[in-house]
């Protein structure tokens, strides 16, 4: 089949998204469809096809998730890492729905939004994901800054050098080059092994860590903190970049099962170095007089360098530049996935830049801006930290809403929409997320108000939801269960009437008719003007419009605190 032959019969946008899986570490050609038999074909195959998942991952361990991290370890030892064994399913579960998206539809998340929930849902999405990943990227420059002052370079110059490195490594024209950098960035991230070994820790003490508990007790700032670690870990820019980032990479769902496998080493790898910031803090610090008095990751550096060795300090230093880097890289790359999504330009980083001219210069205008912000004399970048920190609280609700949602769709998914029990566990972590989300942008409005009161309070309307929803969709079942019922033999009068009845009830739930993994396999989402309109229910209708009134509060409430911060009140 040829390529514009298979966007044609598809809804895959760019016709660059068609053809050989070109990855960092193989190729896999478009005609390639033999079964992998034995352990050497298929790890050669991961290899080829592995990068999506551990990029969105290990770039969620960005400089917000570094001084996040050190400042659990420098302010509760090692008493938090529980709070990461809890984070792994929530990882893969989310970032599992958005590869299942990505491969059997070929369209960005962003665009996805924009024809099953209407333009207005459409432009808020990729509205507040411009302008979340924009600060979110400046908060990268900061860590950039920071992390190159410490070595005596200039911001400006600091932030100039990361600026064009950034943008030389995505304009070659080349996936698998870009791949490659990402992949380099991906190795330093593993400086954190031999910086937690420096420290000295004491493995029982690290065990220790894993059992649910708090050093001091669970106080409200060591539960803001907690929030805070779920928020830099689950962010909304996630879902649109591996989303993209496996359509561009041309997979599609043959290989499903070995992007998952992608996706479930990445949450392992980005743990994993979490695990060692907090434990490189704990046993660094919990013998000084910093223990509990963390300010910014430039003091952490300081830190190392005095209670450790300059060494010390100067590979959290690199540590810190290189998840910056990485951050930088993936959340200005999903913007401008969205960008092309949206527009209808062509976004691939397989395109030379005179052919894909407007999705490249995109990306460059979005961290030139960024870099140009952090360089400003006297701008409020603790302000921009700590707005970017409540606004991505304020947001998940919607991207997760809009994530589940989209997977219950069966005209978008067909056979590969979510399953009943992963629907229960996807309500239950979204549910959470939601709640912490509320917490954390509720505290960061009102600083005085009681965190235990909150939490309790906003776990009880959770599992009352959470209730009401299980026998609402119970109700539901056995309604359609009804109305598919066997029909009686006197009532049919033919042959051809029970076929006919036998395919009215195997479609009733508007799934196509997939009779073996291989047509499973081949099953993509048709064009997207093929696609009937979705039919909102009532209950669905309520709470999109709840969704969008408490958005709308949300976001006024969060400028008008903005404003206050910046004038001083």
């Amino acid at each position: 089949m040829s390529k514009n032959l298979a966007v044609q019969n598809s809804a895959v946008l760019d016709s660059a998204h068609v053809g050989d899986i070109q990855g960092a570490f193989g190729t896999v050609r478009v005609s390639d469809t033999n079964p992998r038999k034995g352990w050497k074909a298929r790890i050669l195959t991961l290899l080829a096809i592995m990068g999506p998942g551990l990029i969105v991952m290990v770039g969620d361990n960005d400089a917000g998730g570094v001084a996040t991290y050190a400042q659990a370890g420098q302010n509760f030892g090692t008493s938090l890492m529980w709070v990461l064994l809890l984070l792994v399913p929530v990882l893969i579960v989310n970032q599992e729905m958005v590869v299942r998206l990505g491969l059997v539809t070929g369209v960005g998340h962003a665009r996805l939004i924009f024809e099953r929930f209407g333009k207005f849902w459409g432009a808020f999405s990729v509205g507040d994901l411009f302008i979340l990943n924009l600060l979110t990227i400046v908060t990268e420059f900061i860590g950039i800054r920071m992390a190159l002052q410490h070595f005596g370079i200039h911001p400006i110059v600091a932030v100039a050098l990361a600026a064009v490195f950034l943008i030389a490594m995505t304009v070659t024209g080349s996936f698998r080059k870009w791949e490659r950098f990402m992949y380099l960035m991906i190795a330093a991230n593993f400086l954190v092994i031999p910086l937690v070994i420096m420290s000295h820790p004491a493995l029982p003490v690290v065990a220790k860590g894993l059992v649910p508990g708090v050093q001091g007790g669970l106080t409200s700032n060591a539960l803001l903190l907690i929030i805070g670690m779920v928020g830099t870990t689950v962010a909304p820019w996630q879902l649109f970049f591996q989303q993209s980032n496996v359509i561009d990479k041309r997979l599609t769902p043959r290989w499903m099962s070995y992007e998952r496998a992608d996706t479930v080493i990445g949450s392992i790898v980005v743990v994993v170095g979490a695990a060692a910031i907090i434990a490189t803090t704990a046993f660094a610090f919990g013998k000084t007089g910093l223990a509990g008095h963390f300010v910014d990751s430039g003091t952490v550096m300081n830190g190392l360098s005095v209670h450790i060795s300059k060494a010390a300090g100067d590979l959290f230093a690199i540590v810190l530049l290189n998840a910056s880097l990485i951050g930088a890289a993936a959340v200005t790359l999903s913007t401008s996935y969205a960008f092309g999504d949206v527009f209808g330009i062509k976004h691939s980083l397989h395109r030379k830049v005179k052919d894909g001219l407007s999705f490249y210069v995109a990306y460059g205008c979005i961290i030139l801006i960024s870099a140009g912000v952090v360089v400003i004399p006297h701008a409020p970048l603790g302000l921009i930290t700590t707005g970017v920190q409540a606004l991505a609280g304020i947001l998940l609700p919607s991207a997760t809403v809009f994530l589940l949602l989209l997977c219950n769709d069966k005209h978008v998914l067909g056979p590969w929409v979510n399953k009943p029990w992963l629907n229960a566990v996807s309500s239950v972590i979204v549910g959470v997320l939601i709640m912490l989300s509320l917490i954390l942008a509720a505290t960061t409005f009102f600083p005085n108000m009681n965190v235990h009161v909150l939490t309790v309070s906003t776990a009880a309307v959770l599992v009352a939801a959470l209730v009401v929803a299980g026998f609402w969709w119970i109700m539901i079942k056995r309604r359609a269960a009804r109305g598919s019922a066997p029909v009686h033999p006197a009532q049919v009068h033919s042959i051809e009437q029970v076929e006919t009845t036998r395919l009215v009830v195997r479609n009733v739930a508007g799934v196509p008719n997939v009779a073996s993994q291989e047509e499973r396999a081949n099953w993509r989402m048709p064009p997207l003007s093929e696609l009937p309109k979705p039919v909102w229910s009532s209950l669905q209708k309520v709470g999109m419009l709840a969704l969008r009134g408490y958005l709308v509060v949300a976001v006024v409430m969060l400028v008008t605190k903005v404003v206050q911060l910046a004038l001083g009140a």
